[in-house]
C-alpha cells in the first residue's frame, strides 16, 4: 500500500478504541474509490483486532463527509456505469467491526456520507453538522442503504422529506427527530464520543457484541421473531454463565449507579 493511500484515512488507538478519521479536508472527505478502499481495509482489520472494543468515526476539517467524489465521478470514460465507480465493499467491511461504533460528526454530512454516518451504530455532533441527501437532485438511487436505514432512525415520514427534497438537516433538528444522540460543542466532540466508548468497554465485551447483534438482527425483521432471537440469544448464554459472577457485576452496578446519583 502506498503512503498516500494509507494517509487517506488517519487510525489512533487509545486504551482499546479505534478512531478512524477521513483525511481529505482539502476535498470536504469526498468519498474518492481510493478513500472507499482504503475505509473497508480499515474496517476490515479492526473487525479481526481483538483488542479493539469500540470505535469511533469522523472526518477531518469542516466535513464529516460531503458524499461521493463528483469530480471523479465527472472524470468517468462517457458512458461508463455509475456502478463500476462505487464501491459495495464498504457497507459490508463496516457491518462486520461487530462492535460499537460512533459517528462523530463534526460538519457536513452530506448523500454517500449521510450513508456513511447512518452505518454508524449512534451519532454525537457538533453544531456546525448539517445532513443532506441529494440523491434525486443528483440523479443516483442510493445504494448504502440510506433509504432503509433513514426511516428508522427518524420515522418514515420525515425520511421522505429529506429524500424527496435534497433539504439539509441542522444538527439541532437532527437531534430533535431523534437522528443524533446529542449535540456537543465542537471542542468537546471527539472527548465525549471518546468518554462514551470508554463507558460502553467498561461493559461485558461478549455480551456488549451480542446486544449489537440482537439489535441489528431485531430491526431487520418484525418484532415477533426480533422477539424470537432474543428469547433463543438469552437461554443460550444463561447455561453458560455462571451466578457467582452477576453477583459481583450486581455490586460494581449498584456502586456505579450511586457515585452517578451523587454526581446529578
Amino acid at each position: 500500500m502506498s503512503t498516500a493511500a494509507a494517509e487517506l484515512v488517519r487510525i489512533e488507538h487509545r486504551d482499546g478504541i479505534a478512531i478512524v478519521t477521513l483525511n481529505r479536508p482539502e476535498a470536504l472527505n469526498a468519498l474518492s474509490r481510493a478513500l472507499v478502499a482504503r475505509l473497508g481495509e480499515v474496517f476490515r482489520a479492526l473487525a479481526a483486532d481483538a483488542s479493539v472494543g469500540a470505535a469511533i468515526l469522523t472526518g477531518a476539517g469542516r466535513a464529516f463527509s460531503a458524499g461521493v467524489d463528483l469530480k471523479e465521478l465527472g472524470s468517468a470514460a462517457p458512458g461508463a456505469p455509475l456502478e463500476s465507480l462505487v464501491s459495495d465493499q464498504l457497507p459490508a467491511a463496516i457491518a462486520a467491526f461487530d462492535r460499537p461504533l460512533i459517528g462523530a460528526i463534526n460538519g457536513f454530512a452530506i448523500t454517500g456520507g449521510f450513508e456513511l454516518a447512518l452505518m454508524c451504530d449512534l451519532l454525537i455532533a457538533a453544531p456546525e453538522a448539517r445532513f443532506a441527501d441529494t440523491h434525486a437532485r443528483v440523479g443516483v438511487v442510493p445504494g448504502w442503504g440510506l433509504t432503509q436505514r433513514l426511516q428508522r432512525r427518524i420515522g418514515i415520514g420525515r425520511a421522505k422529506e429529506l429524500e424527496f427534497t435534497g433539504n439539509y438537516l441542522s444538527a439541532e433538528q437532527a437531534e430533535r427527530w431523534g437522528l443524533v444522540n446529542r449535540v456537543v460543542p465542537a471542542q468537546e466532540l471527539l472527548p465525549s464520543c471518546v468518554a462514551l466508548a470508554r463507558e460502553m468497554l467498561s461493559c461485558d465485551a461478549i455480551v456488549l457484541k451480542e446486544i449489537k447483534r440482537l439489535i441489528d438482527a431485531g430491526d431487520a425483521t418484525t418484532l415477533a421473531e426480533g422477539l424470537r432471537i432474543e428469547d433463543r440469544a438469552s437461554k443460550q448464554h444463561m447455561q453458560r454463565m455462571a451466578t457467582s459472577g452477576v453477583a459481583m457485576r450486581r455490586e460494581a452496578i449498584q456502586q456505579r449507579g450511586r457515585a452517578q446519583a451523587k454526581a446529578t
